[in-house]
């Protein structure tokens, strides 16, 4: 059923045609490397370039203005497994069926993320998981080009194999405690030996490489280096505010290490390098290791913005964007694009490198589930709402008919404090056609 909605929403996988050179060595030896850096429940606001007054991060910061930063970048959904699997295959969550981070089970009493290790609740987990493989994905169409790829971190569709990683760190095995990265969620907390090794390898054997960083981090739990906490501790903070703050240092040095190596490596040049975070998080004052409202799993920008940068020195002009509008689906093909690979036929994002195409996006959308999946074989009955945005105004319609839309003038109102529905209904309505012409929610 999920294979025949793929193929109704118009989207080819089969055969991405790739040409005899660009898959000999040859061709291969040429194509730059890739490192894609996902931060882990990060606040859009959360960086020193994007203007924090405590918050510091040095290493993205200089990372930033070395590169095409796009400040008004989005993900479509606040909750990191949809928000994952749509970078890895450029299509929006409805489309590649990952909806959820866990499916609900029939047995009110088991909770899922207990129950994943249980056979009899099996076909749940592998319902879910095994659509990584029916639809292209980042290193599948890589690997075809030449290239060997690593996944570290977070990785939720079981073995990293699945996703077609020639190599990684989460073995996925329910029985061994697989989840969410297993193996792979000690990276950046416990160093980046893995990647260091592998890229070596690579090197050694002349082949591009690309490279999912994705460590849990800034996530909770919030366990920062002591020498890192009490320079947050010493300011006008609560604690549970002061551990994220030093959380999001943290993983900025690993970004610092990850740059440095490169550097030396002489791999740097050759390198192309996306950075963006998979969802917000903005902390609870008082509440160690949770999120306030309008953040992680919210349709408002604390959920769902990001920040989105594209480096590659001399290929990709330094500039920051705070304009145009981008989205998580945009990856793949502007990686595809820049690494000279064709794209698979109706993925639904841009090359953001295309400025005209850039100037005719009329919008970005998206849409938000529930944490559990409640139909693994119907898996958009969980959603919760969409939301649209165009220019300087965002709609946010719920999936149940009688709650309210609400509108926001986000350029004015970034933080979405004052819903404006009811001034502007025409706009509402105009905003609503546009949402349902994208997708109309969920059909079952």
């Amino acid at each position: 059923m999920m294979r025949q909605c793929l193929i109704l929403a118009g989207i080819c996988f089969l055969g991405l045609g790739l040409t005899e050179a660009a898959r000999s060595e040859e061709g291969s030896a040429k194509r730059p490397n890739v490192l894609l850096i996902i931060s882990d429940d990060h606040a859009w606001t959360d960086y020193g370039f994007m203007g924090h007054p405590q918050i510091k991060t040095p290493s993205i910061d200089k990372l930033a203005s070395e590169s095409l930063v796009f400040t008004r970048g989005y993900v479509p959904s606040s909750l990191c497994r949809p928000s994952l699997a749509t970078m890895i295959t450029g299509l929006y969550p409805h489309q590649h069926g990952i909806t959820g981070n866990d499916p609900a089970l029939p047995d009110p009493k088991v909770n899922p993320m207990a129950g994943r290790a249980n056979p009899q609740f099996a076909r749940y987990y592998e319902t879910l998981m095994e659509r990584i493989e029916k639809v292209p994905t980042l290193p599948r169409i890589l690997g075809e080009a030449g290239y060997v790829s690593l996944q570290t971190g977070k990785w939720w569709e079981g073995s990293y194999r699945r996703g077609g990683f020639t190599e990684g760190m989460t073995h996925g095995d329910p029985r061994r405690g697989g989840r969410h990265g297993d193996e792979g969620l000690k990276i950046g907390r416990e160093g980046l030996e893995p990647i260091f090794s592998f890229v070596r390898r690579a090197k050694g054997e002349g082949k591009p490489f690309f490279v999912w960083y994705a460590p849990m981090m800034p996530h909770s739990p919030h366990t920062p280096p002591q020498e890192i906490l009490e320079k947050y501790l010493a300011l006008n903070l609560t604690p549970p505010q002061a551990r994220y703050y030093a959380m999001c240092e943290w993983f900025d040095a690993t970004i610092g290490q990850l740059l440095s190596f490169l550097e030396t490596e002489g791999l740097r040049e050759n390198t192309i390098i996306v950075y963006l975070a998979d969802n917000g998080w903005i902390q609870d004052p008082a509440q160690p290791n949770r999120f306030a409202p309008k953040s992680k799993r919210s349709p408002y920008d604390g959920g769902v913005r990001t920040p989105i940068i594209f480096s590659w020195p001399g290929r990709i002009k330094p500039q920051r964007d705070d304009s145009s509008l981008v989205s998580s689906i945009d990856i793949m093909p502007t990686l595809l694009h820049l690494c000279d690979i064709p794209c698979p036929q109706g993925l639904p994002g841009l090359n953001v490198l295309d400025r005209e195409a850039l100037s005719k996006r009329r919008a970005v959308f998206g849409e938000v589930y529930d944490h559990n999946v409640a139909d693994v074989d119907h898996p958009t009955k969980s959603l919760e709402c969409r939301w649209v945005i165009q220019d300087q105004w965002k709609l946010i319609v719920p999936a149940d008919s009688a709650a309210a839309p609400e509108l926001y003038q986000i350029i004015d109102d970034p933080h979405e404090t004052v819903d404006l529905s009811k001034q502007h209904p025409e706009l509402v309505k105009q905003l609503k056609e546009l949402l349902d012409a994208w997708w109309p929610g969920d059909s079952r």
